[in-house]
């Protein structure tokens, strides 16, 4: 878990084989159960969105994104989760966007690299604040 508080957490995606994970990848989910946009409250949707900005934020200093997407899909899992991948620094333009990941050279770490990521995304989130 990378920030957690009352209403948001934010933590790294982790397939279930913690080798060759795209670094950086995050999700910032509610922590009250809703199944899309349109179902938070009003506080709730304020701390998503300032999450989300702060995330993206902090993966631009500490991790080094040029650019960040933010994805809803919710087809899966019934419960609203926000990815925040990062494009890093020379990935092609053919693997922007969605195939971000699919890039053979894009960042990828096992459980010891995406722990360090999730401590510099901390640190970064505890400067801002």
């Amino acid at each position: 878990m990378a920030f957690e508080d009352g209403l948001v957490f934010v933590g790294h995606i982790l397939p279930p084989a913690l080798e060759d994970v795209y670094l950086g990848y995050l999700i910032v989910e509610p922590k009250r159960h809703v199944a899309g946009w349109g179902q938070l409250g009003d506080d709730e949707a304020a701390a998503l969105g300032k999450t989300i900005n702060s995330v993206a934020a902090a993966l631009r200093h500490s991790e080094g994104a040029e650019h960040v997407y933010t994805v809803t899909i919710g087809d899966e899992v019934p419960h609203l989760h926000v990815h925040l991948i990062p494009r890093y620094p020379f990935t092609p333009r053919e693997f922007w966007g969605l195939r971000v990941r699919e890039w053979p050279d894009a960042l990828r770490g096992s459980e010891v690299a995406i722990r360090a990521v999730i401590e510099r995304v901390r640190e970064a989130l505890r400067v801002q604040r």
